[in-house]
């Protein structure tokens, strides 16, 4: 006799099959020949993700034929996955909507061009009277209206444009809608004969809806004169009636509006993320189909995701996750508490604490000659399969000429090596998913020359999985992970499938060795290296060249905010010039190598028992840091920095250690400072003052 499956274990069999129907659907979404059937598919399958959502928030533990562990856990988990793909589902079905509308915009405006020459040939050849020409043109626009369902609107507020295909209007206007669909954005045309998407919410069903409105000019305007004139004439009959009418009208405005979903303001991180990867399957696909068709770029090449994260603001960038959070009652900070004990910030431990060699990658394919690569990088970040859990850092690979395909990484970089090719890096989180793993995102930078586009293209990614189907932590080791092709949301793609498809059955055996492949160590931290960690935040990752920097900004923060300040209630600025450009100064790397440098000479000069004095140790940061990073960032001498630019690169770096070198030769940067030979900024009052309250929400100017 079989077992019986509990409710539990039922749903989550259910979501799997959901899963695998939501990613063969992503995969249809790239055909634009069944765009219109994916269409329909995706409703159908949000409503079974939905019922079953609906079916997994009604279960309880009591209900459960034997005892299952974890219950509450696994219940959440799989609750946050349904409600990802019913996110992510309602997203693609939203944007397939537009285009789908696009479409038939493009072919409503092929049928009226085509019903106006043959007006123009019926005028031509039979030469009627304009009496009769009039008459079969107003039952023509008539039988059109009909049609189309033309309806008259008017607008109750002021819209702006958000997309391409959005049709901006200002309160008041009055709008033929020309198409009515579900999801409540509305076809309409305006009186210049400007057609778009409109909210249905934004709008008021028009009260003389009778009356005809401008859209064509010209003979349109006289016939519209003459139905103003009847209806004037009527007016006084009919205005009881018209008042009825408009309360009908307005009453059914409400049961309307009632139904419709408010357009939100302020969209969540977790909608805006998901919003982010449509954009990648649907919109972003297009940008790289030129590369595609001409055969530059293999068929598993994207655009980067992660790169336009980075790009979109400083969500995901170190400087961000390094601000004190605040808890939900605002009166306190949830990821920075004092240890009264030792004098510092409190250590936390989290459930995930690693780190990771990056070895090297094999067998990446590399685009045609029409494209020139300037650089090669991996990004990598915490991520869920549904999300972006922690923020974004990048490695620069290098390689040699003789063999492009293999891309090599500088472990234990030192004195002042760019940080940027550190493979040696940490990851840490306290988040309790079961899915969590490490994202690489392989790309390159690249530079068309038919165009002279600069753009980023994704190679593949890898996903190392952090805990296994049962809960354990997978053991550290060296792991060959082999690269999917598409974006992290997009499942089963072959990077190069033509490497494959030229394989023989014997050839099939060998093709393993040909697939590109990432190589990484995880590793578990020192004892030292742990107690540094857990002065951190929950949740970052970074190069372990960083650490010792991020906690003396850490240590500095604490002082500031939880031992100097006199009243916690209030929440003025602070006058710290470390505290208010070190985030400034996580964005120019070189500059933070600098002050790694001149730390590390500094500190290789202290005794044991020096070094023993935390006090003494953040004194001698914040001068060093005075000394370094201060003078370089307010320089103007100093080239912007630009990405990949190896003019911009090599100029910056002369600089930097010509500074540093002066620097050492005369004791310090007053020197510097004072010299007619270097010009820096004008002051401003924001480079010494520090707002922890709108730090970790403003945008750090990146170059």
């Amino acid at each position: 006799m079989a077992l019986r499956k509990g409710p539990l274990l039922s749903v989550q069999l259910t979501a799997n099959k959901l899963q695998s129907q939501v990613d063969a659907l992503l995969k249809d979404v790239k055909q634009p020949d069944k765009r219109e059937k994916v269409y329909e598919r995706c409703i159908l399958l949000k409503k079974s993700v939905d019922e079953t959502l609906e079916t997994l928030r009604k279960l309880k533990k009591s209900n459960e034929l034997s005892l299952v562990s974890n219950y509450d856990q696994r219940k959440r988990n799989e609750e946050r996955r349904l409600k990802g793909m019913s996110d992510l589902l309602q997203e693609v079905a939203r944007r397939l909507n537009k285009e789908l509308t696009k479409q038939k915009m493009d072919e409503t405006d092929d049928k009226k061009i085509k019903t106006q020459a043959t007006a123009v040939k019926r005028e031509t050849v039979e030469g009627d009277d304009d009496e009769d020409v009039e008459d079969e043109e107003s039952g023509d626009g008539e039988e059109f209206d009909k049609q189309d369902g033309v309806q008259l609107f008017i607008t109750i507020c002021d819209f702006e444009a958000q997309e391409e295909n959005d049709l901006a209007f200002k309160k008041g206007e009055v709008l033929r809608i020309l198409n009515q669909k579900p999801d409540g954005w509305w076809l309409a045309e305006n009186a210049q004969g400007e057609e778009g998407l409109v909210p249905k919410t934004y709008l008021q069903v028009h009260k003389q809806s009778s009356k005809s409105i401008t859209i064509e000019g010209g003979d349109d305007e006289e016939e519209e004169e003459e139905d103003d004139d009847d209806d004037d004439d009527d007016d006084d009959d009919d205005d009881d009636d018209e008042d009825d009418d408009y309360e009908e009208s307005e009453d059914e405005l409400e049961d309307e509006l009632q139904n419709v979903k408010q357009v939100p303001e302020a969209p969540s991180e977790k909608s805006q993320l998901h919003r982010i990867a449509v954009k990648k399957i649907v919109s972003e696909i297009n940008a790289t189909e030129g590369l595609m068709s001409m055969g530059n770029i293999p068929e598993g090449f994207r655009a980067s995701t992660l790169a336009q994260l980075l790009a979109d603001g400083n969500e995901f960038h170190m400087s961000y996750y390094l601000q004190p959070k605040l808890t939900q009652s605002k009166l306190c900070f949830k990821d920075l508490h004092w240890d009264r004990v030792h004098g510092g910030v409190r250590p936390r431990k989290t459930h995930i604490t690693h780190t990771f060699t990056l070895w090297s990658c094999r067998m990446v394919p590399l685009p045609g000659s029409a494209v020139q690569v300037l650089s090669r990088q991996v990004r990598f970040c915490l991520f869920d399969g549904q999300r972006v859990l922690s923020n974004i850092h990048t490695i620069r690979a290098t390689w040699q000429p003789k063999n492009p395909k293999t891309w090599t990484f500088s472990p234990r970089v030192t004195g002042i090596l760019p940080s940027m090719v550190d493979g040696d890096c940490f990851v840490r989180s306290n988040s309790q998913s079961s899915n969590i793993g490490i994202l690489f995102e392989l790309g390159v930078t690249y530079f068309r020359i038919a165009t002279g586009h600069q753009g980023e293209l994704s190679c593949g990614w890898a996903f190392l999985q952090l805990f296994t189907a049962s809960g354990d932590a997978v053991p550290h080791r060296t792991y060959e992970i082999i690269l999917n092709g598409g974006t992290p949301y997009e499942k089963g793609l072959e990077v190069d499938p033509t490497v494959s498809k030229r394989a023989t059955f014997f050839q099939h055996l060998m093709v393993s060795r040909k697939q590109p492949k990432l190589l990484v160590k995880l590793r578990s931290p020192t004892r030292k290296m742990r107690a540094i960690l857990n002065l951190l935040p929950e949740t970052l990752v970074g190069p372990n060249c960083y650490i010792h920097l991020l906690a003396f900004y850490r240590q500095l923060l604490a002082d500031a905010l939880l031992k100097d300040r006199l009243n916690m209630q209030k929440a003025d600025l602070i006058c710290n010039p470390v505290l208010a450009t070190f985030p400034e100064l996580l964005e120019q790397t070189d500059i933070l190598d600098a002050v790694r440098s001149a730390w590390s000479e500094k500190e290789a000069t202290l005794s044991w028992s020096v070094k023993r004095d935390a006090t003494f140790l953040k004194n001698l940061f914040v001068q060093v840091y005075h000394d370094t990073a201060y003078p370089l960032l307010r320089s103007t001498t100093l080239p912007a920095n630009k990405w990949v630019d190896d003019e911009v690169e090599i100029s910056r770096w002369k600089a930097i250690a010509n500074f540093l070198q002066e620097s050492q030769e005369k004791n310090g940067s007053l020197y510097s400072l004072l010299s007619p030979e270097h010009a820096y900024q004008v002051f401003d009052i924001a480079e010494i003052s520090y707002d922890f309250l709108g730090m970790g929400r403003n945008t750090v100017p990146l170059n």
